[in-house]
């Protein structure tokens, strides 16, 4: 199997943030960057001929996505699909029922669903954030009494991006329904590893934590299932995101998915193996969150005495993680491990390692000896 170039000498374990791109999504690529830079809305035949090409991008993402009845939007990422869907789907349960404004989500969640949530509130809306145990899960019965006729939307990650803990969405899912709200599944990080809920109104995914290319994400919505739009536009995907779409990143994405369906049990084979190697690399550190219910590519651990970030530091031939990339600039403590119940003391000396597909055994002990010896001069 080919492996992406990565950056000589430095080995990669940080699949939560992105994944590397895979060589034939690369390939796949370059025609359309290079030669074929017609507008796929254009109605002349290089335009019509960028235009099949996204269809048939499309039709490769929905057969991965592998789910009922639906239809998939294109947009720039994840977090365009999560504020479509979550703004989206809020105001129009709101103009059906004036009293439907509560907007339930997960202390735990990525910031672009609880900073989104949060934000509607501003409009109105009543953003709940359900709690979690020291587990990093939410707890059924307690989900449930949350959600009442007043309920718009339900909000939940399938795979947590800092800890790798995994939610009963498709549990939650009839829960919101039967409070006549809506559900929505963050499964960017599930996507092509975990099973998605079949019962979901909502699904956003994300072509770059899937070895394709970053700048392209999608929305899948059930039949009958309208939202208004936030932009407005050229009517471009079903009048729901406007703006021309990128020939190449379809079609990047379509052939990510397609690869990632084709691979789907060597690659679950593969983080199997590396998982079960990195518990006995790191036996003296102590894992954060769920053992059993989680996906097995995401190893967040933490180890007393420990300045994570320090450790990052002094590891410069490792790329690993202190939680979320997204808001690793932003000055903020970890939410996540707060939620969970960490102190500060013991969020702060926690890391996430992620790995996959192009992650080898070799690899992972090389990366475990170098953490494990900076951890033990500290």
């Amino acid at each position: 199997m080919a492996k992406p170039r990565g950056r000589r000498g430095v080995i990669y374990l940080d699949y939560q943030a992105t994944t590397p791109l895979a060589p034939q999504v690369f390939e796949a690529m370059v025609p359309w960057l290079r030669d074929h830079f017609a507008n796929p809305h254009s109605a002349h035949k290089p335009g019509r001929a960028a235009a099949a090409a996204v269809e048939v991008a499309r039709e490769r993402v929905m057969a991965a996505l592998d789910l009922p009845p639906g239809r998939l939007i294109f947009t720039s990422g994840a977090t365009e699909a999560l504020n479509i869907a979550i703004v989206g789907a809020a105001r129009r349960m709101r103009r059906a029922d004036p009293r439907r404004i509560r907007v339930l989500t997960v202390a735990t969640e990525h910031a672009a669903v609880r900073d989104t949530v949060l934000a509607l509130e501003s409009e109105g809306f009543e953003p709940i954030l359900l709690p979690v145990g020291a587990n990093g899960l939410l707890d059924l019965p307690e989900a449930a009494a949350a959600m009442d006729d007043r309920t718009a939307l339900v909000a939940v990650m399938l795979v947590n991006n800092e800890i790798g803990v995994i939610q009963p969405v498709e549990a939650l899912a009839a829960q919101a329904q039967a409070a006549g709200a809506l559900f929505l599944c963050d499964a960017v990080q599930a996507f092509g590893r975990v099973p998605l809920p079949r019962n979901a109104d909502l699904i956003a995914v994300s072509a770059h934590k899937v070895h394709g290319p970053k700048g392209i994400g999608g929305l899948w919505l059930r039949d009958g299932l309208d939202l208004p739009p936030l932009l407005h536009g050229g009517g471009q995907e079903a009048g729901l995101r406007p703006g021309t779409l990128s020939p190449a990143l379809c079609v990047g994405f379509g052939v990510a998915a397609a690869l990632m369906a084709e691979r789907a049990a060597d690659d679950a084979g593969h983080v199997q193996a590396l998982w079960d190697r990195a518990r006995d690399l790191f036996a003296d550190w102590t894992i954060n969150g769920s053992v059993e219910a989680r996906y097995c590519g995401n190893l967040n651990i933490r180890r007393d005495g420990i300045d994570a970030a320090r450790l990052l530091s002094e590891c410069r031939n490792v790329a690993f993680s202190l939680g979320s990339a997204c808001a690793s600039g932003s000055g903020r403590p970890s939410h996540v491990l707060h939620a969970i119940g960490l102190s500060k003391k013991e969020a702060q000396s926690a890391v996430r390692l992620g790995f996959g597909r192009y992650t080898t055994c070799e690899e992972l002990e090389k990366a475990a000896e170098a953490i494990n010896h900076a951890a033990s001069q500290q």
